[in-house]
């Protein structure tokens, strides 16, 4: 009954606390989205702006991205360093990838002018912007790790970081799905 838990307990736990707490608060800018999407001052709408070409290209990246990245958790578990190391190489460029294309829509849509009153295109930024911050401070996350790998080895220790930025990366997509339905997908219409 005595002492401390163990190392994995405490990260897995306050890991859980992390994620529920970016979960709250996309869910806060999926609100304010959802109240200031109708408000464009004059500006363009959604049906204006966006091209779900695009949008499809990014959902595939980050999805597939999200299955290499479960399929390195896995090689990482069963000690498979050159397939880790594949399979994190491929997660990188899918997820930088999409940043590319999200960066690339964001600046054609700056360039275009569009009202700067807009609470719509202010909540737009805000929300989508910060998922890409994530995916960004995502893909710095993964060459730390494998970094990590290359140096340390698949120690437990290693493992743990592991499996923790796989859950990261998983939520991501959880919320890049929330993002694509009520953004894009219900904004052309």
């Amino acid at each position: 009954m005595g002492g401390p838990p163990p190392t994995r307990i405490v990260v897995a736990y306050g890991f859980w606390i992390f994620i529920l707490s970016d979960i709250v608060m996309f869910s806060a800018l999926f609100a304010t989205y959802a109240v200031l999407s109708g408000n464009t001052a004059g500006g363009p709408t959604g049906h204006e702006l966006f091209n779900l070409r695009n949008v499809f290209i990014e959902t595939m990246c980050l999805l597939v991205s999200s299955y290499t990245c479960g399929l390195g958790a896995l090689s990482a578990e069963r000690h498979q360093q050159g397939r880790f190391l594949i399979f994190a190489a491929l997660t990188f460029g899918l997820g930088a990838a999409f940043l590319a294309i999200e960066i690339s829509e964001f600046a054609g849509l700056v360039s275009q002018g569009p009202s700067s009153r807009s609470a719509f295109l202010s909540a737009y930024f805000t929300l989508v912007g910060m998922h890409g911050t994530h995916v960004a401070i995502g893909l710095i996350w993964l060459i730390y790790l494998v970094a990590q790998v290359a140096v340390k080895g698949l120690r437990p220790a290693v493992l743990r970081r592991l499996l923790c930025f796989s859950l990261f990366w998983h939520a991501l997509d959880i919320v890049w799905i929330g993002v694509m339905t009520l953004v894009y997908l219900m904004g052309v219409q």
